[in-house]
């Protein structure tokens, strides 16, 4: 019998959901996916201590001998997330996604500029653009910097969706990918309601993406549906069908080492026949069923916020090993 996660394979794209390299390479995911926690994660491990060192030493170079340690910091900042990206592609076929500093994500203009800069990045090191997701919080303003890049051919990924209005939006402005998060939503319903635990199927963050995968189908969108942030095994078994889902290693190693029959829950056919009315998305709209809607309101606000964390964190502990490397 044939383990969980090759099934899954045969079904749904799989992604995998870190900085780890050396757990990329175990896997074999198709794609990849990074956010400033993993990779701050990442930049601490001692065999990654070679790609954070390469680049404090480029920024100092491009840099020359008499900029500010500040300004090299803020440099290999900028490029750390790209320098692990491009160690990420050597491996995968596909794309990874890499994400703009979440302490732009209500600036469309910087995050505009910042997309454009990752990109240019990746193609300064021989890297098509096809082969990534520029990763945005799924804020208004997030979703229109997307609309714009877009449109210029760089492929975005929208980040901390946790409402069918954020959905719809992208939809609506042509985004590529959408990572909903699975298990943040049953963490604040836990929270929320005193409960210990969901089944699978009553899982509110499985009923959050469900409902945007069948509407998406529905409605004939092409945006890619990427579940994210699990918590169980159950959570991904009760998605199998979606187009993507980007998994932790923890949680891939026990998909790898579970037999049984895996079940497809999902489907484009399926979801025809679901029971949605079409809402048309404006600012006022958004804005309205994001106030409404409690739960997104405070994830989104909560994810900024510890993404933006992590990025002090990686500043601070680039300017410590900066400061070793030139003493």
């Amino acid at each position: 019998m044939a383990n969980l996660l090759d099934q899954l394979k045969q079904m749904t794209v799989v992604v995998a959901d870190t900085g780890d390299i050396q757990a990329i390479e175990k896997y074999t995911p198709r794609d990849a996916t990074t956010n400033p926690s993993l990779i701050t994660a990442a930049a601490q491990m001692p065999q990654y201590q070679g790609i954070v060192d390469d680049t404090l030493k480029g920024a100092r170079q491009s840099l020359g001998a008499d900029a500010p340690a500040s300004e090299v910091v803020s440099l290999a900042f900028d490029r750390l997330a790209v320098s692990f990206g491009l160690k990420i592609l050597e491996i995968i076929p596909g794309r990874v996604s890499t994400e703009v500093d979440a302490r732009l994500s209500y600036d469309t203009d910087a995050t505009i500029a910042k997309g454009r800069d990752l990109i240019a990045q990746y193609e300064a090191a021989g890297v098509s653009r096809e082969r990534i997701l520029i990763k945005i919080a799924a804020t208004w303003e997030g979703i229109q910097a997307a609309a714009v890049l877009e449109k210029e051919g760089i492929h975005t990924n929208l980040t901390l969706l946790f409402g069918l209005h954020q959905a719809i939006a992208c939809a609506e402005n042509g985004i590529k990918l959408i990572s909903p998060f699975v298990g943040r939503i049953l963490d604040w319903y836990k929270k929320d309601t005193g409960r210990d635990s969901y089944e699978p199927h009553e899982d509110p963050g499985v009923l959050s993406v469900t409902e945007i995968y069948s509407y998406y189908k529905k409605f004939g969108y092409n945006t890619e549906v990427m579940g994210a942030s699990f918590r169980n095994l159950g959570e991904i078994t009760e998605l199998a069908g979606v187009d993507l889902l980007t998994i932790s290693p923890g949680l891939l190693d026990e998909l790898q080492n579970t037999e049984g029959t895996l079940e497809r829950k999902l489907s484009p056919e399926a979801a025809a026949q679901s029971d949605i009315a079409k809402l048309t998305m404006d600012k006022a709209t958004f804005d309205a069923m994001h106030a409404e809607n409690r739960m997104a309101a405070e994830k989104l606000s909560e994810g900024i916020d510890g993404f933006a964390k992590a990025l002090e964190t990686l500043e601070e502990l680039l300017a410590d090993r900066l400061a070793k490397l030139e003493s």
